[in-house]
């Protein structure tokens, strides 16, 4: 699949855009084409469903894509991303809510109903004050959702945490 390469997305011009846009929910569809953020595209670039180009024509190798992404300080988000993906996930951004993504149960999609979990990430070494802590989960608690904590160590495993608000 054609993909251009542009400041702050990847927007995919042909016409199986539809197709990973209705069957698999990547991206968002407009009158452009499918716009994929960099982490959907490095996803789908890393396993060679689509193809991408910059302005002059040049194509996008998947090096050349993960340096924009560890430029941009989202590595830790493509590896939640990408991680969650391959568990049959489907994700959404989560920042009306606050948080980096919104997931899907397997078998649901954003058309069939709203998302279970919201979820955030950190870095092992990232400190977190109490009350941002405190706001992700009454957030997610308010809308019904379960906050998932992704915490990337070092040598970039994940691993999440379930928190949930609870009265005494």
């Amino acid at each position: 699949m054609y993909s251009v390469l542009t400041n702050d997305r990847v927007i995919v011009t042909d016409e199986h855009a539809h197709n990973l846009y209705n069957k698999r929910y990547y991206g968002n569809l407009t009158e452009t084409g499918l716009e994929l953020s960099f982490i959907e595209a490095l996803f789908l670039l890393t396993r060679a469903k689509i193809e991408i180009f910059d302005k002059k024509e040049n194509q996008v190798t998947i090096e050349d894509l993960t340096n924009i992404v560890r430029e941009k300080h989202i590595f830790s988000h493509y590896l939640v991303y990408k991680d969650l993906r391959i568990r049959g996930y489907i994700i959404k951004t989560g920042f009306k809510y606050g948080s980096d993504f919104r997931i899907y149960e397997r078998g649901h999609a954003p058309g069939d109903g709203h998302s279970n979990f919201l979820v955030k990430i950190l870095s092992e070494e990232q400190s977190i004050k109490v009350r941002d802590f405190s706001s992700y989960v009454r957030v997610a608690h308010g809308v019904r959702k379960t906050l998932l904590l992704a915490v990337v160590d070092d040598e970039y495993d994940i691993t999440y945490y379930n928190i949930e608000w609870t009265r005494p």
